[in-house]
């Protein structure tokens, strides 16, 4: 299972840029990669694995601004198509991890 945080938080005020950060950050030191710059995603290797993760999202929250975390299979995530323009230049990215121990 995958789990997709996509967010639009406020950064307007400097508070406001700091908490965005902090979530970021936050979701990143949990495991998440960047996949855009207000996506994140994550795998899990089983549904209490990422209701674990989803209840520390929780925690994470800021104060303003509007987050939602969307659960998808394997088999979904690997139905993704990715587009990058019309070059058939792919940019280069890190292969996610193989094996997962907890």
């Amino acid at each position: 299972m995958w789990l997709f945080v996509l967010f639009d938080l406020p950064t307007n005020t400097k508070k406001e840029r700091k908490a965005a950060s902090s979530f970021r950050k936050k979701l990143l030191k949990d495991g998440f990669s960047m996949m855009q710059y207000s996506i994140y995603i994550r795998h899990c290797p089983s549904r209490e694995n990422a209701a674990v993760h989803l209840r520390r999202i929780r925690t994470f929250l800021p104060d303003r601004g509007f987050v939602s975390v969307l659960k998808v299979t394997d088999k979904q995530f690997g139905d993704i198509e990715n587009f990058w323009g019309k070059s058939s230049t792919k940019p280069k990215q890190d292969p996610p991890p193989q094996l997962e121990l907890f």
